[in-house]
């Protein structure tokens, strides 16, 4: 049996921000855009990963979640402690720029780590922790 990644889900405040982000800033593309029920998912996704896409979805995309689920989800976002995702990358270094040149918000520039990776973090518009991971040679 193969299992393999098709989606991941990333909360977003603002997809109009997060699109600036993901799309403009990361060089991903958009792939889809529905609405349904006064709620929005913007599926974006790298061209070299065609059968991989990430879902910007909106926060508790639960129309019967209550007042105060929705606001204890916004202030976790707020203070960045939803889980984003991890990017790889041939050259840490050169993506790094590229997008703290779009003016993404810094969270750790470039390092070599003891894991065996050089990475480095940014916050997305709405928060989330985006890491990029480069695998170092041995």
């Amino acid at each position: 049996m193969d299992i393999t990644l098709s989606q991941c889900f990333i909360a977003v405040d603002d997809h109009d921000e997060a699109l600036a982000f993901y799309r403009d800033a990361l060089g991903l593309e958009v792939r889809n855009d529905v609405g349904f029920e006064g709620m929005r998912w913007v599926t974006v996704g790298s061209p070299e990963q065609p059968d991989v896409d990430i879902v910007l979805e909106p926060l508790l995309a639960d129309p019967g979640a209550s007042p105060a689920d929705r606001e204890a989800v916004a202030r976790l976002l707020a203070k960045g402690h939803l889980r984003g995702v991890i990017f790889g990358t041939d050259d840490c270094d050169a993506s790094f720029e590229r997008i703290r040149a779009a003016g993404a918000e810094v969270v750790q520039e470039p390092v070599d780590q003891p894991y065996g990776v050089r990475d480095c973090a940014f916050r997305d518009p709405a928060g989330n922790l985006i890491r990029f991971s480069q695998a170092r040679s041995a």
